[in-house]
């Protein structure tokens, strides 16, 4: 029995990878008379984009870096955005379209594994396929800058917090590095008044030093901050080849919905590369649906492309249930008492994996 809904047309928003799906046994008992209902999935396109931002901050002492450090310098703030990966994968959701009843012989004891969205995982067999598993990059939180730190505190003397002149303090924090730079190379070279105790203590006081020396530095050029979110978008693919803004990346905000027109597109390009077929029989003709038969989907393909500011981000080919057919198979073969038959499918697009015969014992 094939019941009739409606299927979702819908692009959503998500930010978390695939889990590990919950399965349930489903018995062909007296109780429910030997019938089970599930239902086959439609394909989601998932398309996760990892954002950069970069911030760029001028140093108290930008004017004097050229004077002092010989270095081009930092000199306006800025924020800016960048693309840095697309992750394409796949998904299933219930296409309510496609919800049947399959009947099993009286008397027999066939069973389903299903998940929590009621996709059929197998027939008569524990052994299931895991949904889809892509390693998605990770949100990076900015680190603070040395600026931010103990050392730069530490960094500044007396005298530079006393000076009310921007040009004498920037020629007392010069100074300062390069003695800071005197006091490493005497300890290296164990000519310095005071040695360390130890390598342990060596390595410390090293440590120290190395970290005023780039907080004064900071001083001069400036520092740079970096950050990364990710962001993960649920498409849903339409029944031809398309190409489909999933997103947009806005200088000010990074990434943004695809309706803010404050940002670039972040196109989805899909093409159809194959679209499953009813199968044949000897003369060729298409095979009729099985009668009462267990439906299991034929799927399709797409190359799928992503690409930002005219350059390809992320290329794959995926198995699309929606450019597909459903077929059936025969319950009967199930239920054979001398060589049942077992049978595994795709959680994602209802494919069959696996047919083969269940050992007898």
């Amino acid at each position: 029995m094939k019941t009739k809904a409606t299927i979702l047309l819908l692009a959503a928003m998500a930010t978390a990878n695939v889990s590990a799906q919950t399965t349930q046994r489903l018995n062909a008992t007296k109780i429910n008379e030997y019938a089970l209902i599930y239902t086959l999935p439609s394909t989601r396109i998932n398309v996760t984009l990892e954002a950069k931002k970069t911030v760029k901050e001028p140093g108290e002492f930008f004017r004097y870096a050229k004077k002092y450090l010989g270095m081009e310098p930092i000199t306006a703030a800025s924020t800016t955005y960048s693309l840095e990966s697309a992750t394409l994968s796949t998904s299933g959701v219930a296409d309510l379209k496609e919800q049947y009843q399959v009947q099993f012989k009286a008397g027999t004891t066939p069973y389903i594994m299903i998940n929590e969205n009621n996709f059929p995982l197998s027939i008569n067999t524990e052994a299931i396929n895991p949904e889809e598993t892509v390693e998605l990059p990770k949100a990076v939180e900015a680190k603070p800058t040395i600026l931010q730190t103990p050392a730069a505190k530490q960094a500044v003397t007396a005298e530079m917090l006393q000076s009310p002149s921007s040009a004498k303090r920037a020629e007392l924090a010069a100074a300062r590095i390069y003695e800071l730079r005197q006091n490493r190379s005497d300890i290296l070279s164990g000519s310095a008044d005071q040695m360390p105790s130890d390598g342990q203590a060596m390595k410390l006081v090293l440590d120290n030093l190395a970290a005023q020396e780039e907080a004064l530095t900071a001083m001069f050029l400036g520092t740079t901050q970096t950050s990364t979110e990710v962001r993960t978008y649920t498409v849903n693919p339409s029944k031809s080849d398309s190409t489909i803004v999933v997103a947009r990346l806005s200088a000010v905000d990074g990434l943004v919905n695809a309706d803010n027109l404050g940002g670039d597109p972040i196109y989805l390009n899909i093409k159809i590369s194959e679209r499953g077929k009813l199968p044949v029989n000897e003369k060729g003709e298409e095979k009729r649906f099985p009668k009462g038969g267990f439906a299991y989907r034929i799927p399709g393909a797409a190359d799928l492309t992503v690409t930002f500011m005219g350059k390809d981000i992320c290329c794959k080919n995926v198995k699309v249930a929606d450019y597909g057919v459903v077929f059936g198979l025969d319950p009967n073969i199930f239920t054979d008492k001398k060589a049942p038959a077992y049978a595994t499918f795709m959680p994602s697009t209802g494919a069959i994996t696996e047919l083969g015969v269940a050992t007898v014992e």
